[in-house]
């Protein structure tokens, strides 16, 4: 199940920074222009944003906290692909990885529960048998607005996780569950996953290199 938000066209996206490069790239080919705008979207991401995820995760790190990540569709797989970049790349001078779990992997667990209860409760449920106080929860969601997504950052506020997310189109109603939301300042879905899949690989860098640096 894909996140919730529509996907717009690329004609219809309506940011500040895509807007500035409607016209000065409508006459590229539709693949130039689409990455032409993707750029000058990036530009404007919140690069200090991004650095706070990434010192949250490594204080969780150093703690000996787990990191949880959850996702519909497209998020789904970036859950995956994340827990797996920062999973096996922090395995560094033979020093204890970071502990991670993609909530979004178990599709037995998930779908027990969808059909038990209700698909609202697919990662809220598992966070409630996995997770502890201090561990660190990072949402994503294109739209912001996915209610299972919602309910998982209700759930770790309430199991005083500490919140996350990825997030676009304004933010949506994550943008208030956590102090850490990176928000892609963009309204068309495909630019959205593209900046949280650039976000994610910064991060990993960021703990990558501190964890080689030694903090």
């Amino acid at each position: 199940m894909r996140d919730t938000k529509k996907v717009v066209p690329l004609k219809a996206v309506s940011t500040h920074a895509e807007s500035r490069t409607a016209s000065s790239n409508h006459a590229l080919a539709p693949s130039s222009s689409y990455i032409a705008d993707l750029r000058d979207i990036l530009s404007h991401l919140d690069h200090a944003m991004i650095d706070r995820i990434a010192t949250a995760i490594w204080q969780g790190y150093e703690s000996g906290r787990t990191l949880y990540i959850f996702g519909n569709g497209g998020s789904a797989a970036l859950a995956s692909h994340f827990a797996c970049d920062i999973g096996k790349g922090t395995m560094a001078r033979e020093k204890r990885p970071l502990k991670v779990v993609s909530l979004t992997d178990n599709v037995p667990l998930m779908t027990a529960w969808a059909n038990d209860s209700n698909y609202e409760e697919i990662f809220a449920q598992q966070l409630r048998g996995l997770a502890e106080a201090g561990d660190l929860a990072l949402a994503i969601s294109g739209s912001g607005n996915s209610k299972n997504v919602v309910r998982g950052l209700e759930t770790a506020r309430e199991m005083r996780l500490v919140p996350m997310a990825l997030t676009g189109f304004g933010g949506g109603k994550v943008k208030d569950l956590c102090e850490l939301c990176v928000i892609a300042p963009a309204h068309n879905m495909q630019h959205v996953e593209d900046c949280h899949l650039c976000a994610a690989h910064a991060i990993f860098t960021a703990v990558f290199r501190r964890m080689n640096n030694g903090g």
